[in-house]
């Protein structure tokens, strides 16, 4: 059977979730391989190099989900799906911070969840694509050719989340952004989820850079510059 959308691990060890996850996702054109644990699960996003994971948090074993976040970062780009039982933010930073480009809360709507993979598969492809540009904000340079972050003590490691988000509040500096106007600009027009997840990511921001001039605009959002 085609699968013109490629592969997509999801690592889940209730069988259940896993299954239905993987019938929508095989429903809209995608090759899925389910993992029930962190080991197999990394074996198989190794050697199928997948367009996107999706990882439960709370996975048996030695490696939860937090842990094959954070290998997953290590070796390369695909994009992460976090899945959670657990609505806490201190987990959800602790996701984002590993590199998480979207964090999940259980129960969800599948159909929701595969909205959000095509959302993320079109922004990070989309802006693997873009013309070569550096956006200089006081101290801080946005090198979307190379997705890159650079201030004067080098290179700051941002999960690819966090990149946008600045490369969007860069391409737009100097005006006021509301939440949702963010939302629609980075996550994708119709993300379903909670606007506080633009304020997790603008925390991390300013936690890795300290100098970079991003204000909170009360009553409306965030400005760079």
């Amino acid at each position: 059977m085609e699968t013109p959308n490629g592969t997509v691990v999801v690592i889940e060890d209730d069988h259940n979730i896993s299954d239905l996850v993987a019938m929508y996702l095989r429903r809209d054109g995608f090759r899925v391989l389910q993992s029930d644990d962190g080991e197999s699960g990394l074996e198989h996003a190794g050697r199928e190099e997948p367009r996107l994971v999706i990882v439960d948090v709370g996975l048996p074993g030695e490696l939860d989900g937090f842990e094959v976040c954070r290998r997953l970062r290590r070796a390369g780009r695909t994009p992460v799906i976090m899945l959670t039982a657990r609505d806490d933010e201190v987990d959800r930073v602790l996701g984002l911070e590993l590199g998480a480009d979207d964090y999940v809360t259980k129960p969800f709507s599948a159909r929701e969840l595969v909205a959000r993979v095509h959302a993320i598969l079109r922004r990070t492809e989309a802006a693997a694509h873009e013309a070569p540009a550096v956006q200089v904000v006081g101290d801080v340079e946005v090198d979307t050719a190379r997705r890159e972050v650079r201030t004067s003590g080098g290179v700051v490691n941002l999960t690819a989340r966090e990149f946008d988000l600045l490369a969007h509040l860069a391409a737009n500096r100097g005006l006021a952004l509301s939440r949702r106007q963010l939302l629609d600009g980075v996550w994708g027009e119709g993300w379903y989820g909670d606007e506080r997840t633009v304020d997790v990511h603008v925390r991390q921001l300013r936690k890795k850079l300290g100098d970079l001039p991003l204000a909170t605009v009360w009553g409306v959002g965030y400005r760079l510059g």
